[in-house]
């Protein structure tokens, strides 16, 4: 399938593991361009490494905390100088703390806010005009089928992943005119060092087992297992393909069927 992503200049977000750094192998798998951020230097340049050798395209990368507005703002603009602009951007961060309401604090809440909410809001504003300029974009949000099905212990993320929907929801409309599409992707438990992360402190809290948990979560999904990072990566790309010309607005989740709402 031609997906119309060769030479396109691809930015993304907590690229340099997990999710992120498999859906910059997908993307470079189709010839894209990439700029890479993520808060540690040293990986980064392993992934930019391994997936330009891999797939013969160039990566830029640089360490980026995505809560600095600022230093966000100076890698978007350094990126589209290098590369001559930004055709797609996929705003992703890691996840916050597990929490219940009884023992979260306002300032936990608004570090939740500044991770995933305004960190998407700030690449958006920076990406955005470069996109409009071409008349041609597409702007993805990883978020988590928290936004359609909020899930016990994480308070933090069911708030603030929630906010991206909005936003999102909200862009697509004023963006679509210029041609630029704008989704939401909502993996649900997939592979990854959070999860196995979250598992552990559920383990510890309940005197349990860490493969006794994460037996038990795959259990629950319907497919029968956890998914893996690249089977979402294969959507976001799909997605900031030309074949998802008339995609916008939507959140999509991947998650072996764990979502059961009908919307």
């Amino acid at each position: 399938m031609e997906t119309g992503l060769r030479g396109k200049t691809v930015l993304i977000t907590g690229a340099s593991q997990g999710m992120g750094r498999a859906t910059a192998e997908a993307f470079a798998a189709e010839g894209a361009r990439l700029a890479m951020c993520a808060r540690n230097q040293k990986t980064l340049e392993a992934a930019q490494a391994e997936i330009g050798s891999r797939h013969k395209t160039e990566v830029m990368v640089e360490a980026v905390d995505v809560t600095d507005a600022d230093k966000l703002r100076r890698f978007v603009g350094a990126a589209a100088e290098h590369f001559g602009g930004i055709d797609v951007a996929v705003a992703n961060a890691g996840g916050p703390p597990g929490t219940r309401f009884e023992n979260t604090d306002t300032e936990d809440f608004e570090r939740a806010l500044r991770l995933n909410l305004m960190s998407t809001v700030h690449l958006a504003q920076e990406v955005a005009p470069h996109m409009k300029e071409r008349r041609w974009g597409r702007f993805i949000a990883l978020t988590s089928v928290a936004v359609k099905q909020p899930l016990a212990g994480l308070i933090l993320s069911n708030t603030a992943r929630a906010g991206v929907v909005g936003f999102v929801k909200t862009m697509a409309t004023e963006m679509a005119p210029f041609g630029v599409l704008c989704n939401v992707v909502a993996p649900g438990y997939m592979r990854t060092g959070r999860v196995e992360e979250l598992a552990v402190e559920r383990a510890r809290n309940e005197e349990r087992e860490p493969d006794e948990v994460m037996a038990e979560i795959g259990g629950r999904i319907p497919a029968g297992r956890m998914g893996e990072p690249e089977e979402l990566a294969a959507l976001v790309a799909f997605l900031a393909s030309a074949r998802a010309s008339y995609i916008t607005g939507a959140t999509i989740q991947v998650d072996g069927g764990f979502v059961q709402g009908l919307l």
